[in-house]
């Protein structure tokens, strides 16, 4: 539980108070009030709180020596720009960004999310049955989510169970969005890592020199997949094992389905890889709907040009009962998450500092 404790020496600031949770000190606004740790990671802890002035249940993650690594700093700094502009109910809303006692040596960000009650893969390493009304529903909403970022340009390239945060009542939104960028289309330039191994497209795998919005599609199947089996379709334990996962479920291409590999020695890996005919999707997933089943065959292909699209997957007979042409509209104005990844500390404090202020503007200097 969040235990309230006295702050070190040259802490205490006004208008903050100051609890330890996993053995982590959270030096928060007064009108929060911490309920209990929820998670943790390389980032901090999570938990959650009650906002004394309005009596909503929040999630406040702290974000610990953030300007340690300046990877975590621009990852940090990109969730809250891209997330000032999202509203989508099936997106992550970030509600409010707390400002810093010491502007100019300020250490830790806390973020302040809506309260959800889990994640889908807690959801699915568990007992709990899921119908296959469930599977629907939850793959709908994480459909629907991405085609509002897709139609803002963005791309969100770390899908996987982790990152769709579920409610009780089924309610599913997608966050983190650290490793997000804008799509410019099939030309992509692919210059950093992208995506969780297990759930990375084939084109990333074979590094390939551009990308588009299907490495998305990609990810979702294998997510469709795992709700499906409940356990993950292709755990490769290094990158040349998840290929050849890939080429065992799915059997190896055609020659005309390995023309978009611009990498020469991804090509002849391909060509070597040991015959598979591939495995019937009814086989391995016999309880799903064959609907189900027609519609996670058409994300997961091995070519993304061939790869159903994100509005495809919408408008798939599987979705019939769930979409609404009108809600699933896509005529959002784009953003834009190009910076400059060669800040140095004090430039990305400042950027950080600028979105800290959209939440807080009475406290903007005059």
């Amino acid at each position: 539980m969040a235990t309230p404790v006295q702050p070190p020496k040259g802490f205490k600031s006004v208008g903050k108070h100051y609890y330890s949770m996993w053995q982590t000190l959270f030096e928060i606004d007064t009108k929060y009030v911490p309920i209990k740790p929820i998670g943790r990671g390389s980032y901090g802890v999570v938990c959650s709180s009650t906002n004394q002035q309005t009596n909503e249940k929040v999630a406040i993650k702290k974000i610990k020596n953030v300007f340690d690594n300046r990877f975590e700093a621009l990852r940090t700094l990109r969730e809250m720009k891209l997330l000032r502009h999202i509203r989508h109910e099936n997106v992550i809303a970030l509600k409010d960004v707390m400002m810093p006692a010491h502007r100019n040596s300020f250490k830790d960000v806390y973020l302040v999310y809506e309260l959800m009650n889990t994640d889908l893969d807690q959801i699915i390493r568990s007992s709990q049955p899921l119908s296959n009304n469930h599977c629907k529903c939850l793959m709908y909403q994480s459909l629907s989510g991405l085609q509002y970022l897709h139609s803002t340009n963005i791309l969100h390239r770390d899908l996987k169970p982790g990152n769709l945060l579920v409610n009780a009542n089924c309610d599913l939104k997608i966050c983190d969005f650290g490793l997000a960028r804008t799509s410019k289309g099939q030309d992509q330039v692919m210059t950093e890592y992208v995506v969780t191994r297990w759930y990375r497209a084939p084109e990333l795998l074979l590094s390939c020199g551009s990308y588009g919005t299907s490495i998305d599609v990609w990810s979702v199947g294998c997510i469709f997949a795992e709700i499906l089996g409940r356990t993950p379709i292709f755990p490769g334990m290094d990158c040349l094992n998840q290929l050849e996962l890939i080429i065992e479920v799915l059997g190896n291409p055609k020659e005309a389905d390995i023309e978009f590999i611009d990498n020469l020695k991804s090509i002849k890996f391909i060509k070597a890889m040991p015959f598979s005919k591939g495995v019937q999707f009814s086989d391995q997933y016999p309880q799903a709907e064959p609907l189900a089943l027609d519609l996670l065959q058409k994300m997961l292909v091995f070519d993304p040009r061939k790869r159903i699209t994100i509005n495809e997957a919408l408008q798939h007979p599987y979705m019939s009962e769930l979409y609404d042409m009108e809600f699933n509209s896509t005529d959002e104005i784009p953003l834009s998450l190009d910076i400059d990844e060669s800040l140095d500390e004090h430039e990305i404090r400042e950027m950080i500092l600028t979105e800290m202020l959209y939440y807080h503007p009475e406290t903007a200097p005059t």
